[in-house]
């Protein structure tokens, strides 16, 4: 029986999420199965991913073929790079040791990626909300002046009303001698 790893279609119209499933190769998208070996949901950033790997590596070792999908699904979680190195291991070019050497390897490379993506992007995202505040911060500034420019009369007119309250308090002032 030819079986497929593929994705299997569950919630709502316009947020998916999907099964991991191993199904015979004739059956429906959505219909009967043999295993569901995890799960996976894009709707989250980034997208959640579970799968059982154990499982997953032994059904790619009987001979299921994945979808493009879910091969990008177990090619971002080890599956077909440990399928690869224990093909090395039968054949003999390396030992079971050094497979898993290798292997962990890979996974704690891909950790530090991961890690360092997630700071980098924490720092841009520190950047520009500084960068938003401080554009802010300016922009308030200058509605703060054009408020004083507006509300403070122009220069000539204090000019004229300091001069007049001169010419009147001098006029009081001869009018009481």
């Amino acid at each position: 029986m030819a079986t497929k790893i593929r994705l299997q279609r569950h919630g709502k119209k316009g947020k998916p999420f999907y099964y991991v499933v191993v199904a015979d190769a004739r059956a429906p998208r959505d219909g009967r199965f043999i295993e569901r070996l995890g799960s996976y949901n894009p709707n989250t950033n980034p997208a959640t991913i579970v799968l059982n790997f154990d499982k997953a590596l032994d059904w790619m070792d009987k001979g299921a073929q994945p979808t493009d999908t879910v091969r990008t699904l177990l090619s971002d979680k080890g599956v077909l790079y440990m399928k690869h190195l224990n093909g090395g291991v039968k054949k003999g070019a390396l030992t079971a040791e050094q497979a898993e050497a290798k292997f962990n390897e890979w996974v704690q490379s891909k950790e530090d990626k991961a890690l360092g993506k997630k700071e980098n992007f924490n720092q841009t995202k520190d950047a520009a909300k500084k960068a938003a505040l401080a554009a802010e911060a300016k922009k308030k500034e200058e509605r703060a002046a054009a408020i004083a420019a507006k509300n403070t009369p122009p220069a000539e007119e204090v000019a004229e009303e300091v001069a007049s309250e001169e010419a009147a308090s001098e006029e009081t002032s001869e009018n009481a001698e």
